[in-house]
């Protein structure tokens, strides 16, 4: 492989005017067909399978209007007042007036006639049914309905809207997310001591983010996704870019801190080995992402593959076009010599021998750290493994769900009326659950009887506070019933009552030969949940086995695989109880403007684990193959572990710095799935490289000594050599054959 990435690290310098043309081209289609050709992304996390989801494709069947998307108009009167007053009518009674104008509203309830009234008379609700599901709802008939609520607001009432139809779009590029890109940016600049140098990643990671995410956007025409899959594709796909493009020109720079070393031949060399680290790192990447659709969930499919090929675009931008670009700048990347002929900062691992011509040993932090952790490596080993599972005791107590209008940020609409529904009709008013009771294969003259036997039921559980009256279709064959329960949407309660339900009141209905289902959003969140922690021992073990198998191939070892997959296991478990800590249990909700606390996004921790394997690997892969390549041309253990460090530390933890800087602008975006999965990566990330990656793992390799290195001889002759030392290219000039 070194061989064959060195051949075209060279090619893309000498056709540099090329390939730069060819990734413009790229660019500018991609842009061209994802802006006025891209599709629409919704919203909803449908599952096929699930009964909710059944339910709710029946209701669009055979009842079309109990389907559609709902927009929840909640007003409040003002204090001391109550709404029955004369202006307080008039005031409603003109904001419904504008609601029911709105484009694609069938119906608006009155709250006077149907009740929806609370028992001190100071909150009230009035639900505008849609023609169309939720999703399909335009921007502007959203902008149309919150217009709407101005004669309430002028009078003096608190008017807030809720429903399905209410959920704002994700939006990105806010001030924390150009905040991160700016950070990433003096990262590069301390890392690479060039500014020029580090203008260059962040070129080449916007140019494979918009090819990567442009495309998944134009896509969307084709295929359903969530609005979710193109913001995943970006953070990805920006941070991995970044890094990659890092790597290939720190390792170049490098290089080039000898004076006698051509240009040409160090982007070749680069390529050949920084370039197998990446392709095996985004490979690993995308095999994680890839993964996901092993969950058979659709919308966390098309997450997963609209993210994985992001990556593949990063990794084709990092062999080809960032090499083309090197080749531009030719020797004006060249560190600069200082008094006494050192290199300068810009070399960032230090020159091409142990001390290079430059006459200086690079990396000395890090090689002061290696040799720490081979010193010291039983109690950092102790240290490291008992704070991180200390970190991930809050997991244990890990619950899923879909974010409600409760995680919402605390100055929207949509949290607002949460909040006056929750005041004046109970917590559980916002989990209402749906029974949808099918009589098509039951008698005409059975159906209303079964419809009570399954109220009767409803009715006397304990957990619910108020069944609604049943709502049937024109040709009385469905019919719904509307179930509010005494505990809210997150609380472990409904959880069960949904349960109990369905066991219990679909009975009458089972018998008659009727199908009945429990469903609504409460319940869909509980139904995804479900599906998701069922899928997870599954996915784990595919990334699981592929990882062993694809690192044994890079370090031609069974400890190494061993030793990094544990590792990560240990950095997936401190995350996810620093989620938890965060977002379940409420904690730090100032600092990261947490609505509320509330369960863990139900795709999260798949997600998390997919996402984070892959990045892992990443540093795996750079920071032990400068161990593996070292080792294997001294026989030198305990070096080769302190080499490793010393030459990747510092661009592994600048790699780690530049992800961790692009996931936590997404920490502060509105949106609480973007918000919650931003943290998750970010904490995960710098666990995983810090923690993990440059202290657990140069501890572990130096209690295993040589072993670590160590390949059954059957096993030898049956694994592929790729060569991700380099042994296979040509001698440097004017090196007499040395290889490092």
């Amino acid at each position: 492989m070194a061989q064959r990435l060195y051949a075209l690290g060279r090619w893309a310098a000498r056709r540099r005017g090329r390939v730069l043309a060819v990734w413009l081209l790229l660019l500018a289609v991609a842009v061209g067909l994802g802006t006025t050709l891209s599709g629409k992304l919704s919203t909803e996390f449908s599952v096929p399978g699930i009964e909710s989801q059944e339910a709710q494709d029946l209701l669009k069947e055979k009842f079309p209007e109990a389907a559609g998307g709902t927009a929840r108009v909640v007003f409040e009167a003002p204090k001391g007042d109550k709404l029955t007053g004369a202006k307080e009518q008039r005031a409603i009674g003109a904001t419904l007036k504008k609601v029911a104008a709105v484009p694609g509203v069938l119906d608006v309830a009155d709250p006077t006639k149907t009740g929806t009234v609370s028992k001190d008379r100071t909150i009230a609700y009035a639900d505008a049914v849609f023609g169309k599901p939720a999703q399909d709802v335009p921007q502007s008939a959203k902008d149309k309905l919150d217009d709407a609520l101005d004669p309430a607001r002028d009078a003096g009432l608190k008017a807030e809207l809720g429903g399905t139809v209410s959920t704002p779009p994700v939006e990105v590029g806010g001030p924390a997310e150009v905040i991160g890109i700016v950070i990433a940016f003096v990262v590069l600049a301390v890392t690479l001591g060039s500014l020029l140098a580090a203008g260059l990643p962040l070129l080449t990671a916007v140019i494979g983010v918009g090819v990567g995410v442009m495309t998944v956007q134009f896509l969307s025409r084709f295929i359903e996704m969530t609005n979710t899959a193109t913001i995943l594709a970006l953070m990805i796909g920006l941070a991995v870019g970044i890094d990659y493009a890092l790597f290939l020109v720190s390792r170049h720079r490098e290089q080039l801190a000898d004076p006698d070393e051509d240009v040409h031949d160090s982007i070749g060399r680069a390529t050949a080995t920084a370039g197998s680290a990446v392709t095996f790192a985004g490979v690993t990447v995308i095999i994680a992402l890839a993964a996901l659709a092993s969950a058979g969930i659709p919308f966390l499919t098309v997450m997963g593959l609209a993210a994985a090929g992001t990556v593949l675009v990063a990794v084709l931008v990092a062999l080809t076009l960032v090499p083309a670009l090197l080749g531009f700048l030719g020797e004006r990347l060249r560190p600069k010599a200082k008094q006494g002929g050192t290199a300068g900062a810009g070399d960032t691992e230090g020159a091409a021998g142990a001390t290079g011509k430059a006459g200086r040993v690079p990396g000395a932090w890090g090689l002061a750290w290696g040799r720490l952790m081979t010193r010291f490596p039983i109690p950092v080993l102790v240290v490291c493994v008992v704070g991180m599972l200390a970190l991930a005791v809050p997991a244990k107590s890990l619950r899923l769900g879909l974010p409600s209008n409760e995680t919402q940020p605390t100055a929207s609409t949509q949290h607002k009326s949460y909040e006056l529904l929750q005041k004046g009709f109970g917590p559980g008013f916002n989990a209402t659950l749906l029974i949808a009771v099918d009589g098509t294969k039951v008698p005409a003259k059975e159906r209303e009887g079964i419809v009570k036997q399954v109220a009767a039921t409803v009715q006397k559980d304990p957990d619910v506070a108020t069944l609604a009256p049943p709502n049937t279709n024109k040709d009385g064959t469905l019919t719904v019933l509307g179930v509010v329960p005494k505990s809210g949407p997150d609380d472990q309660r409904t959880t069960d009552l949904v349960h109990r339900l369905r066991d219990e009141a679909t009975k009458p209905v089972d018998r008659a030969g009727g199908t009945a289902y429990v469903a609504g959003q409460t319940a869909a969140g509980i139904d995804v949940s479900a599906k998701l922690s069922g899928a997870l021992p599954l996915f784990i073990a595919i990334i699981v086995v592929l990882a062993l198998l694809l690192l044994m191939i890079a370090f031609r070892s069974v400890l190494v695989p061993l030793k990094a997959v544990l590792g990560f296991l240990l950095s997936i478990a401190a995350s996810l109880g620093a989620v938890v800590w965060v977002f379940q249990y409420g904690h730090l909700d100032g600092i990261f403007q947490v609505a509320a606390a509330a369960p863990i996004v139900s795709f999260l921790p798949v997600l998390l684990i997919g996402v984070l394997f892959g990045l892992a690997m990443d540093y795996e892969v750079f920071l032990v193959s400068r161990m593996r390549e070292h080792y294997h041309h001294h026989r030198d253990a305990r070096a080769a572990v302190e080499h490793g460090v010393e030459r990747s530390g510092r661009v592994v933890t600048a790699a780690a710095l530049i992800m961790a800087s692009v996931f936590g602008g997404f920490i502060f975006n509105h949106d609480p799935i973007i918000k919650s999965i931003g943290f998750a990566l970010t904490i995960g990330v710098l666990l995983d490289a810090f923690v993990v990656r440059l202290t657990v793992v140069p501890a572990v390799l130096a209690l295993l000594g040589r072993y670590a290195w160590a390949l059954p001889r059957w096993l030898d002759k049956a694994v592929p050599n790729v060569d991700i030392e380099g042994d296979s290219l040509p001698p440097r000039p004017g090196t007499g054959g040395a290889k490092e």
